[in-house]
């Protein structure tokens, strides 16, 4: 069944509910998303930054009834209340954990058809990554899987996630948020925005997350990739085959790259190109 869904619960991500007559515009004024023009069945994905500019937690927010959820990784659930409740001061917003269940619809081909369920909504990033769901079942017919299907069907089109990027270690637009729907650059101001726009703007983005192939097990993370004898870049997530990599654009593109001693190719996605070619155009 080529065009089937896949169905996967997702026990690395928890919730957070926001609610109180305050929470679009205290989330709108904290994200690199805008979430004021967002409707109900619909989802956004961004990131909470530091005031410098480097990536601290991604999120995607999703409306609901009463407020508004934000789908974070389960072990920084805490780590984000603590943070948005720093910001709160006076707003009048309610910030709790939620133990609605969050899982992940992704079709088989372009030909599945989506949930018609309520609780589904669309992951903005790509369409090959199919719909997020809150508290929502699986639909009929559905293939089941663990995560790990998940995590080898993202690395396969080579969008990176926490495990790549870490915490307050990298810059939003390296870990690809702006060409993954990630970063409004035309809503007001955010934490963080003052460096992530200029980073855009000036054409400054040198190092980006992509994958790279190679024969057998993946070089350690961390592993530095060189072009001869320069750095270019360092080996993330992966596994047999293939893995994510932080990679400097200028000496990656002579190719000629190893990792561990192993010859390593550089891969762009579709995606990947696509998204460049609209913003060059």
């Amino acid at each position: 069944m080529a065009d089937a869904l896949t169905y996967s619960t997702l026990p690395s991500r928890a919730l957070i509910a926001l609610s109180g007559p305050d929470w679009r515009s205290f989330l709108q004024g904290l994200i690199t998303q805008d979430v004021e023009t967002m409707a109900a069945g619909e989802a956004r994905f961004g990131a909470l930054l530091t005031p410098q500019g480097r990536l601290l937690y991604d999120l995607f927010a999703a409306e609901r009834d009463d407020g508004a959820w934000l789908d974070v990784e389960a072990q920084h659930r805490d780590a984000v209340i603590q943070r948005l409740t720093m910001y709160r001061l006076r707003a009048k917003v309610e910030i709790a954990p939620d133990d609605t269940p969050v899982s992940i619809l992704f079709p088989g081909s372009p030909a599945a058809k989506g949930p018609t369920d309520t609780g589904w909504v669309r992951d903005p990033r790509l369409p090959e990554l199919g719909w997020r769901g809150y508290g929502a079942s699986p639909p009929a017919g559905a293939v089941l899987a663990d995560e790990a299907v998940r995590e080898a069907q993202k690395l396969k089109l080579g969008v990176p996630g926490p495990a790549d990027w870490g915490s307050d270690k990298t810059y939003p637009i390296e870990a690809n948020f702006d060409l993954l729907h990630g970063i409004d650059f035309r809503k007001g101001c955010f934490v963080g925005q003052e460096t992530t726009s200029r980073m855009k703007r000036r054409g400054q983005v040198k190092s980006r997350m992509l994958p790279i192939s190679f024969d057998g097990p993946p070089p350690p993370f961390g592993s530095e990739i060189l072009a001869g004898d320069l750095r270019a870049g360092e080996v993330l997530s992966g596994a047999d085959g293939r893995a994510m990599a932080l990679l400097r654009l200028d000496r990656a593109a002579g190719g000629n790259l190893t990792a561990a001693g192993k010859p390593v190719t550089v891969e762009q996605p579709a995606w990947f190109l696509a998204a460049l070619s609209v913003e060059a155009a």
